[in-house]
């Protein structure tokens, strides 16, 4: 047990809300909050906030146990596990709110607020005019009995506010150090609705001091709502609910997108799911997304997960917006595929092998070929999905037909290297038919036609797999095999006649 001395334990919460897809954006703050409770041997609570009726669905919710399952986190108290603090749904929590809202109340904390939605925008809007700040003017703060009688018999709905202090609030973020927010700038604010439902407002402290959160990391967008939460925090301790202290908080950067505009959730590439279909390593979409405002090192920008754990220190976190860039984020993911062993990746190419992503028949595919081809593939991808293009001239019966490949290497004399091409390779006896004789085969066919070897492979290339690029052309045609090899270069020349 820790003396009256020693920190506490260190426990942080990921408190997604399940609407719509995951993002990038959340996921991570995920990996951020993960990696430092793992860093410090702490625990990590996953909660859903979900009391949105109207915005959160049971699909959400679905898709981001399975998100949380694919990147590889794992929870120590929350959903499918349970914990000390359950439940960890707050749809399953709101008898508890209701009773600190009560608390709140009976403790002078909290106000009925009866005010209609036209007398707010009403001073609101002439707040604005003479230059003074729009937020709530207290109006209702100090009600007498007498008035609050006569609001509640003209049938007044009322929604509860917190009570802010009347003094400044300072704290020191984890990330942008010392802050301090004046009572002009943070008015006083909703915790109830009129319908009884509890608000974010009230919801995230109260768990947060009931789960003895000692840490909270989350996105910059929330940091004008710290001062609030940090009264919230003060008061729940004085009626006590929770353990009586306020969390230290660090608000991570901004990601940013085209435009030099925050990444949102209507972005496309925001999207967890895009990522999940183009084939990203766990691994390497996670690395990525802790370079968004933190670095391993200087100069080390591919690093696992583990390395990361070992080094992360939220003092280290930038405070300036990180630019998301999917150029670098797939550079570093071919990275991670190239660092797999070779039955990793052959595994994990699995679904693109497939229907729905393959375009040949289940019986066309021959995992013996696909697994001669493997190490030559692993190199070149950038991500999964591009396996499929890479090998698709291996399992079908003919080459895909790329009309604007065909029209780059079939130019004026291609028809004759093609002819003398052919002859030398069909040359080949069966003991023969390995990459480098048929690199000679098709080196000698070029010399012949006052062509070097880049050249005089082209037309070959497209005869046989349909694209420009791809494979190492003679390791491929060593694998095809002689008589599709020929056969294919045949049916090529003969296109080539008709035209």
């Amino acid at each position: 047990m820790a003396s009256a001395s020693s920190p506490a334990p260190v426990r942080v919460r990921f408190s997604p809300s399940p609407t719509g897809n995951p993002h990038v954006g959340l996921v991570r703050t995920a990996l951020f909050n993960w990696a430092f409770a793992r860093h410090h041997g702490g625990t990590l609570v996953f909660r859903i906030e979900d009391t949105d009726a109207a915005r959160d669905s049971e699909e959400s919710y679905a898709q981001l146990l399975d998100a949380m399952r694919w990147l590889g986190f794992d929870w120590d108290e929350g959903p499918e596990i349970g914990g000390p603090h359950a439940p960890y749904r707050q749809s399953e929590r709101m008898d508890l709110y209701a009773d600190v809202a009560a608390k709140l109340l009976d403790a002078g904390h909290a106000y009925r607020c009866y005010c209609t939605a036209e007398e707010l925008e009403e001073r609101r809007e002439a707040a604005r005019k003479a230059g003074r700040p729009s937020g709530y003017d207290g109006t209702c703060r100090t009600l007498s009995a007498e008035q609050i009688a006569a609001h509640e018999a003209e049938g007044r709905a009322s929604i509860v506010r917190f009570r802010m202090p009347d003094e400044p609030i300072t704290f020191t973020d984890l990330v942008r150090g010392e802050l301090t927010f004046t009572p002009d700038n943070v008015p006083d604010y909703g915790i109830v609705r009129a319908n009884g439902a509890p608000l974010y407002t009230l919801v995230n402290p109260v768990d947060d001091a009931l789960m003895e959160i000692t840490h909270v990391l989350r996105g910059e967008d929330l940091l004008s709502s710290t001062p609030r939460q940090i009264a919230l925090y003060r008061a729940l301790a004085e009626i006590g609910v929770g353990g009586g202290h306020v969390p230290a908080f660090g608000h991570l950067p901004y990601v940013m997108g085209e435009g030099n505009k925050k990444l949102s959730k209507r972005d496309p590439q925001s999207s967890l799911n895009l990522y999940r279909e183009r084939g990203f390593l766990p691994e390497g979409l996670l690395n990525y997304l802790s370079l968004l405002g933190w670095s391993l090192s200087a100069d080390r920008d591919v690093f696992s997960l583990e390395e990361m754990v070992a080094a992360f220190d939220i003092s280290g976190v930038n405070a300036n917006p990180a630019r998301f860039d999917l150029k670098k984020a797939e550079a570093i993911n071919a990275d991670h595929i190239r660092q797999l062993d070779v039955k990793t990746f052959i595994e994990a190419c699995g679904p693109w092998l497939q229907a729905p992503h393959a375009p040949w028949s289940p019986d066309r595919f021959d995992a013996d070929a696909f697994e001669e081809l493997a190490p030559l593939a692993q190199t070149r991808l950038t991500v999964l999905s591009d396996i499929t293009a890479n090998v698709d001239f291996l399992f079908l019966d003919e080459p895909v037909a790329d009309e604007a490949s065909w029209t780059k290497a079939m130019k004026p004399g291609a028809d004759a290297l093609l002819a003398t091409a052919r002859e030398k390779i069909a040359d080949l006896a069966g003991a023969d038919w390995k990459a480098e004789p048929l690199k000679e085969a098709v080196l000698a066919a070029g010399e012949e036609h006052g062509l070097k070897l880049g050249k005089a492979q082209a037309p070959v290339r497209v005869a046989v797999t349909g694209r420009t690029v791809g494979l190492p052309l003679f390791e491929s045609l060593e694998v095809l095999g002689r008589e599709r090899t020929l056969a294919r270069i045949d049916a090529a020349l003969a296109k080539l006649a008709s035209a």
